[in-house]
Order: C-alpha cells, then structure tokens, then sequence
C-alpha cells in the first residue's frame, strides 16, 4: 500500500469550523503557528506505521498506545500530549454492533493525530462536517465532537438492545422454545460484550472533565459532562436489559420445567393405571396348565370387561384422591 492510501485524510482547521484538506507534503512543511493540524490515518498501511514511528516525532510509547490492535478506552496525559482512546459501536455493513471499533487520538491544542483499523463514523461525520464548514475550531471542539458522535450511534444501538428485550419479553409464553433460548443468549452476550467498553468510557470521558488540560475549556467540559451523563445512561439500561433478559431467562426455564412435570406426571398416571392391567394380563399369558377359563368360550371377554372395569376403577380413585 502506498503513503496515500495510508493518509485517510489530513486538514488544517481554520479555527471557524471549516478547514483545508492537506497531501504528505503539506502535513511535512506544516508550522505550529499556520493552525490546527488534524492527520488521520489507517493504522493498518506499512506506511502510516512508518510516518507514525519516523516522522511525527512523538515517543516510541505513545507510538506503541496509537498502534496497539486491542486496547480499552483510556485517557493518558504525556509529553506528546493527551492521548485519548475511545470505543464506538461498529455501523460498518455485515458488522456486529457490539464488535465495538476504536479511534485512538493525540490530542495537543496544535496538533491532532488520530489512527484507526477499522472505520469510524464518527470520525467520518467529523471530516463532512469540515467540508461543510460545521466541523470543530480546536482541539477540545474536535474531542467534544468525536465523543457526542460516538454516543449517539451507541444511544441507537442500546434503544434497540433495550427493545429487543421486551420483545422477547412480551413473547415468552408464545415464542418457540429453542429460538427463544437462541436469542435470549445472543442479546446478554451482547450486552456483555457493550458494558465491557462503555462502561470504562464513562470513567476516561470523567477523567477527562477534572483533569488539568489548558487547552480544554469550561464548555468543552460542560460539553463532556452530558457525554458522560448520556453515556452513564447507557451503562444502566444496558444492566437493565442484561437483567430483564436474565429474568426472561429464568421464566422461560420455569415454563420449560412446568411442560416436563406435566408430561412425567401424565407419564405417571398412565403408568399406574396400566402397572395393575398388565400385571393381570401377564399372569394370564404365561404358557403352564391351569389357566382359569382356558376352555371356556367367553373367557376373553370376561377377561377384557374385567380389565376395564378396574382401570375405570383406578381413574375414579385418582381423581378422589386428587390425582387427576
């Protein structure tokens, strides 16, 4: 792959929510002092390694944190600036939404660099919205709007987590069994999977809020605080609907184990009245001398009308005792 294909995009932010798109040449000659440079690139090209590692000037660690493939979200004050990693849902076509991507970013007031190994949309609403000149003015405008766009793709995926549990709920006594279970399982690994990156989120987008950064102002803060709030929401109605499932789950089993125990019990009672019946009709089968009525005509209906009559007998009896 070559170095363009590495540079996803690449823009110097005129401060006013516009912004101009930039080559390899132009991020090269670029000066702290023309403004706010903005790189993204695709992690997975040699080359952006390589500009990354070689060109970019940051520590070898902080290079490490921006190409490391599995990482939780987490926020780092260091020398190169504030790296900060995010976790959003993947909206990508014939993806899991709970197969969450990461955006890792650099963030310094002149200086943004951001990596990816897979599409992020939210960056991409970022990079439209500089092309239509609504894009972010600073540093802290562009992590305020990275945040707010991650969480509302993940506010849609949560809604729907949440109405597919009632759903399922509001079905339990209607649904097949088997593809009840199936789809009771996929939503609480779901679930699992959701809360096991959106809830550290909350605690680095807080961290965020009281750590001492000059170039974030208060309304950038402020700005952070719903994002944190949003996202703290996301966390309960995700243990809601992980519990609402389990709860799904349980009278499920309840029902499951109510339609066996009726089956045995009829299994039972058809057992007890035949057990008496069978054990006079073997007697009367087996092949010695003797047998009562062996020359006699009407034997067999005698026989037959006396084996009704003690299993009518035996059914009277269960339902006076409460069997039936």
């Amino acid at each position: 792959m070559s170095e363009k294909n590495a540079l996803v995009c690449a823009y110097l932010i005129d401060g006013k929510g516009g912004g101009e798109a930039l080559d390899w040449a132009a991020i090269g000659a670029w000066k702290p002092e023309q403004g706010l440079l903005w790189v993204h690139l695709d992690s997975t090209i040699n080359a952006a390694q390589s500009w990354l590692q070689e060109k970019s000037g940051l520590d070898t660690l902080t290079c490490d944190s921006l190409l490391d493939r599995e990482t939780r979200p987490r926020n780092i004050k260091t020398d190169d600036g504030l790296l900060v990693i995010l976790r959003g849902v993947n909206c990508n076509p014939g993806s899991d939404p709970d197969d969450m991507v990461a955006i890792r970013m650099l963030l310094t007031e002149q200086r943004i660099i951001s990596m990816r190994f897979r599409i992020v949309r939210a960056i991409q609403d970022i990079r439209h919205n500089i092309e239509a000149g609504k894009g972010p003015c600073s540093a802290a405008d562009f992590l305020v709007m990275a945040a707010e766009r991650i969480a509302d793709r993940m506010g849609d995926v949560v809604a729907e987590l949440d109405d597919n549990v009632g759903a399922l709920e509001d079905s339990v006594l209607t649904a097949d069994s088997q593809e009840l279970r199936s789809q009771l399982a996929h939503l609480r690994r779901t679930s699992i999977s959701l809360r096991r990156y959106i809830a550290p989120q909350r605690d680095v987008l807080a961290r965020l809020i009281i750590d001492r950064i000059g170039w974030l102002a208060d309304d950038a803060r402020s700005h952070l605080r719903e994002v944190v709030e949003r996202t703290a929401r996301f966390v309960d109605d995700i243990d809601s609907a992980r519990e609402r499932a389990a709860v799904t789950q349980e009278e499920l089993n309840n029902r499951l184990s109510e339609q066996m125990n009726k089956a045995m019990y009829l299994l039972s009672i058809v057992a007890a009245i035949f057990l008496p019946l069978g054990l006079l009709t073997g007697l009367l089968g087996i092949n010695v001398g003797g047998i009562p009525g062996a020359e006699y005509k009407w034997a067999f209906v005698v026989v037959t009308a006396i084996l009704l009559l003690i299993g009518i007998g035996l059914i009277f009896w269960f339902k006076k005792i409460r069997w039936l």
